[in-house]
């Protein structure tokens, strides 16, 4: 495989000179700040937000940098991750001319991306056992695919795509292979982070919302070459992470100990959840999952959820979903949360046996 960057890039981006922010233009220490027409009195809050934050949020990525064992100049963050899926579109497919493949039941953003930017969207659903169908993926691919999405462990079925499929599509696919990872950290599979060295088609999603429990910061990762990570920012607006989130972001990257212990409780629930789900006469199969959620068979699927929600307990209707057909998403709850789930659960097989 002969993969060449600069010919994914769209022409406009490859010329593009980014927007240079009055922090970029000045590195150092500093005592009076006068270049970027900031509210020099300060902000009406008791913590003062008047000065844009570190454009490039220099001190998270050295932090995570030793967290993922990766230099910081092959991270980007984003505003949430379905800002980097925005720029990666943006940033190597023109619109109306290009394509990318996705592999339904998967994330929506990709598709939802796909129209925002004008870019035609091939569908290569799953296989039955929610596995890639790397046969038609192969046969779908043309001369103007720039991008491949893979979703791994997948949402919103839970389970990890075969590493060798994977391998086999990075090692022959002549465009960009975005991995998302939202919910690797409840997965007992290896990251592809670590594969960047071998793969220069490759980009990693992951994200903050999850184990790191701050969905609410929305703070997304995109781990890729130093060559891809370069042009996204190039094309990112200049101070796309906010200052609050960057301070709560240093404080979560301490304790890295307490949100490790996070993940095995939310395993540990997860796992018996999926044994009181298999014993209920309604349940017609629950789905391995590698994530904090489990995707659920159920019998009148849509009826339960509508019953549920009249228990004040809202899950993700997902039985209309190809492959996913009567199936609900079950997000792993706290303790409390998960009785009060399997009891309303066990009313309704009462009420309907």
């Amino acid at each position: 495989m002969s993969f060449n960057l600069n010919a994914l890039i769209r022409p406009n981006i490859a010329q593009l000179t980014p927007y240079s922010s009055a922090r970029d233009e000045f590195s150092g220490e500093a005592k009076v700040f006068l270049d970027a027409n900031e509210n020099s009195l300060g902000s009406p809050l008791s913590k003062w937000y008047n000065r844009y934050p570190d454009p490039h949020q220099v001190a998270i990525k050295n932090k995570l940098s030793v967290v993922k064992g990766i230099a910081a100049e092959h991270i980007f963050l984003g505003n949430g991750s379905d800002e980097c899926i925005d720029l990666l579109y943006r940033s190597f497919c023109t619109p109306s001319k290009d394509n990318v493949i996705i592999c339904p039941p998967t994330y929506g953003m990709y598709e939802v991306s796909a129209h925002i930017n004008d870019i035609e969207l091939k569908k290569i659903p799953l296989l039955p056992n929610f596995q890639l169908n790397l046969i038609d993926i192969e046969q779908s691919i043309d001369v103007h695919t720039k991008l491949i999405w893979i979703c791994s462990p997948n949402n919103p079925t839970g389970n990890s795509i075969n590493r060798l499929d994977i391998e086999t599509i990075l090692n022959n696919f002549n465009g960009i292979v975005v991995i998302d990872e939202a919910y690797i950290n409840f997965s007992k599979q290896k990251s592809f982070v670590q594969e960047l060295t071998e793969y220069p088609n490759l980009v990693v999603l992951q994200t903050f919302s999850k184990a790191w429990g701050l969905a609410g910061l929305r703070l997304g990762m995109a781990f890729a070459s130093t060559a891809i990570i370069e042009v996204l920012n190039r094309v990112k607006p200049p101070y796309n992470i906010n200052q609050s989130t960057q301070e709560l972001a240093l404080k979560a990257l301490e304790e890295v100990g307490q949100v490790n212990d996070m993940i095995r409780l939310l395993v540990d629930m997860r796992d018996a959840l999926s044994t009181v789900f298999k014993s209920m006469p309604t349940v017609q199969e629950v789905y391995p999952s590698d994530a904090n959620f489990l995707l659920v068979k159920i019998k009148d699927a849509r009826k339960v959820y509508e019953f549920l929600l009249t228990k004040g307990i809202v899950l993700r209707d997902r039985s209309n979903v190809q492959l996913c057909y009567d199936c609900l998403r079950i997000t792993v709850g706290s303790e409390q949360d998960n009785t009060i789930l399997v009891e309303a659960m066990q009313d309704w097989y009462q009420l309907n046996s």
